[in-house]
């Protein structure tokens, strides 16, 4: 059988019959009545959302900045890490470690409980990561074209070269069996199936991104997050782009303000609000769902609320 189809075939079985049966539109998301609202503001590029068990943000300034800044339950900003500048990606992992792209420093690093940083690779092109439960560490290479693998032992290598145009934004499904990649140089966000030895496989243009009329072939897929009921979110020149399970579009979440829309995040309360970094500020908006969190242990994706 194709491998891609048995990709494909796999992924269509694992999904609740209710999500094949009905659309997911945006109503399931969004709260009427609620919109955007500011949380930080007053940087040059706000990037590399993150969040914690507990449900603080954290995120980067990948122009002007200096520092991993948080942002608490209560919407207190402060600098958690200081000396940390051009970061464009943040992930905590299970191991209590936060993981960090430096795209300034070409390297990717992590920083343990009292901030001390660890290199994991160097001479590296990073933009934007995810890591699993079990300790693996998916990299974009956008510049490359490629996407690398930092294994729980700290060995590198690459994984995907050449699939999509310009990797940037990764995410992964809630049982973690999937890798999500969106594409900024295309109009495709990538899937891949994440093989028990922590390769890849399988690799297909599963998500059609909306694009502009200027230039249809490029949606400048960014940033991406991941909820409970398996919907994926990628930021992009149109706006907040959601998709079902299944690949199909559910609607686009209007941009905060006329800004690159690079990152997004399920943070705060209950990991209930959605966080996008857009331009000189970070905004959230309260939803009907919650993020998937990678940090936890794989878990199967939920059956939405019906409307």
């Amino acid at each position: 059988m194709n491998p891609i189809f048995r990709f494909a075939l796999a992924v269509a079985l694992a999904i609740p019959l209710t999500s094949r049966s009905q659309d997911m539109p945006l109503t399931q998301v969004l709260i009427e009545g609620e919109d955007w609202e500011v949380v930080a503001e007053g940087y040059g590029f706000t990037d590399g959302l993150c969040t914690d068990a507990e449900g603080n943000l954290y995120f980067s300034d990948v122009k002007d900045g200096t520092a991993v800044y948080k942002v608490d339950l209560e919407g207190k900003v402060s600098e958690f890490i200081q000396d940390a500048a051009g970061i464009s990606g943040l992930q905590w992992g299970a191991d209590g470690k936060l993981y960090a792209c430096v795209a300034r420093g070409r390297i990717v690093v992590s920083f343990d409980k009292d901030g001390k940083m660890t290199q994991l690779a160097d001479e590296v092109r990073p933009n934007d990561l995810v890591v699993t439960h079990d300790g693996n560490l998916y990299f974009t290479m956008t510049p490359t074209s490629e996407i690398r693998r930092i294994d729980p032992e700290g060995k590198m290598t690459v994984v995907s070269s050449g699939d999509v145009t310009k990797p940037n934004g990764i995410s992964l499904s809630p049982d973690q069996g999937t890798l999500a990649v969106s594409d900024h140089g295309g109009k495709f966000v990538w899937a891949f199936r994440i093989k028990k030895d922590g390769t890849l496989d399988a690799a297909q243009p599963y998500m059609p991104m909306r694009t502009p009329v200027a230039d249809p072939e490029v949606a400048k897929g960014d940033g991406m997050a991941t909820d409970i009921h398996g919907r994926w979110y990628v930021t992009t020149a149109m706006g907040l782009q959601m998709f079902d399970p299944t690949g199909r579009m559910g609607g686009v979440i209007a941009k905060p303000q006329d800004a690159n829309l690079v990152s997004v995040c399920f943070a705060g309360p209950d990991h209930a609000w959605l966080y996008v970094g857009c331009g000189d500020k970070v905004y959230r908006r309260k939803t009907k769902t919650k993020g998937a969190l990678f940090f936890q242990a794989p878990r199967a994706t939920e059956k939405p609320p019906r409307d």
